[in-house]
């Protein structure tokens, strides 16, 4: 490459914008998996933590913005403004493409409504923020396989490293979820459960530990 110019400047931006995005994306999961279910990490008060989660949601909502409208915008290949919002109406990368639309979707649904969080109910605002753990695993796909950037060398490490990060955050926090119910009722609620589905109902108490081990 010749270096960045008239030319090639959307084309840079769109690339930068997008990996930045990706790491941005990164840190919103690892804050919300690693977030206890009081609403806290180590060291910090809640509503550090909070606005920490807000801000940097709010930051890679932007680089998003910048990368699809740089995208859009650069002449190099021809992709339609509606390809951003609306999955499969691109020609150019269809899938891929259009899997980044339906991660932009949920992003924007869980940004815009946790805005508006004091208008909704908690179930309403729950079930919407819960899909922000779906968008991050297709942005993912779109990030390497909608271009050859982060498919090879430094980059594609650094896409790797980012699913890694996330699946060891996953399984610690599945690993906390566990060790919160006591062995002794661990038991009680695997034999209830047990029972339970010889006899076709679901006991009170699994549903309890269900709710518990689900956040």
């Amino acid at each position: 490459m010749s270096g960045i110019n008239s030319s090639t400047a959307l084309w840079y931006t769109s690339r930068a914008t997008g990996v930045v995005a990706l790491l941005l994306l990164t840190a919103v999961m690892l804050l919300g998996i690693l977030v206890t279910r009081q609403g806290r990490l180590p060291g910090l008060p809640r509503f550090a933590v909070s606005g920490l989660h807000r801000n940097l949601s709010l930051l890679a909502t932007a680089f998003v913005a910048v990368h699809v409208v740089s995208a859009v915008t650069d002449g190099y290949v021809n992709i339609p403004i509606t390809a951003a919002v609306v999955p499969l109406t691109s020609s150019y990368e269809r899938l891929w493409l259009g899997i980044g639309a339906v991660s932009f979707d949920l992003m924007l649904a869980a940004v815009v409504t946790s805005l508006l969080r004091r208008h909704l109910s908690r179930k309403a605002w729950r079930v919407v923020h819960l899909t922000a753990y779906v968008s991050w695993p297709v942005a993912w796909l779109h990030s390497v396989f909608s271009s050859g950037d982060l498919q090879r060398g430094a980059l594609l490490w650094l896409a790797i490293v980012c699913a890694l990060a996330v699946i060891a955050a996953a399984l610690w926090r599945v690993s906390a979820a566990g060790r919160d119910v006591p062995r002794a009722e661990r038991v009680g609620l695997l034999m209830s459960a047990f029972h339970s589905k010889a006899q076709g109902r679901q006991p009170d108490g699994a549903r309890r530990g269900e709710r518990t081990l689900s956040q």
